[in-house]
């Protein structure tokens, strides 16, 4: 059986463009007959703050601080994640970092006994999740040599060289949609098309047309 990919979304507004690259991205993976774990996190309303009973690194209790989790959501998306072969993540690219909500899943849902084992604080993560593919799709309204120049595509960092690692080192696919506000109807419709490509291309999910 084909392992599940688990897509977020991490977009405030309902109907914006984010959607629709997630309604794509779905489609796609459900058309391939991948099994998909879909998470609009607003409109789950995912608390993204970090307990202090899970603000630990280590160490040899986390079976018991997982076990004790009381969120009923968080549990869901830890256990979605263990059993994922893919991740795709959907979310704007906002002051060089993703959306609050999301960096609050990675802090809630990325511990300790279920993306990785850190024995020794200082040392290197094992990570303990099946995960061989991540996409990260963001759309940004910053051109692509002022974010090279300027900023130095801090995204691209935390993506691909902070999370990776705690992952599993999957191979990781990001596109950078750019600049979005002033994108017409033609230019969205091309970026639907390079995305769908990516999906088909990782996960083995024929494009449209091509079955």
């Amino acid at each position: 059986m084909t392992a599940p990919v688990v897509v977020l979304l991490a977009h405030p507004r309902p109907g914006s463009f984010n959607h629709v690259l997630a309604g794509r991205v779905v489609a796609v993976l459900e058309r391939a007959g991948v099994p998909v774990r879909f998470h609009d996190l607003y409109a789950e309303g995912f608390d993204p703050v970090l307990t202090a009973e899970e603000a630990y690194t280590g160490g040899t209790r986390a079976a018991e601080f997982l076990a004790a989790e009381p969120d009923p959501l968080v549990r869901r998306h830890r256990e979605e994640l263990r059993d994922a072969g893919g991740l795709v993540a959907i979310h704007p690219n906002w002051w060089g970092k993703p959306p609050a909500i999301l960096s609050g899943w990675l802090d809630r849902i990325l511990v300790p006994g279920v993306a990785y084992r850190l024995d020794d604080a200082g040392g290197a993560p094992e990570s303990l999740l099946p995960l061989r593919r991540l996409l990260v799709v963001n759309t940004s309204d910053t051109t692509e040599e002022r974010e090279r120049t300027l900023f130095g595509d801090p995204l691209d960092a935390i993506w691909r060289r902070c999370l990776a690692p705690y992952l599993g080192e999957p191979e990781v696919r990001r596109l950078v949609l750019r600049v979005v506000a002033d994108a017409g109807a033609d230019t969205r419709a091309r970026w639907l098309d390079d995305v769908e490509g990516e999906v088909a291309r990782l996960f083995g999910a024929p494009p449209r047309g091509r079955e």
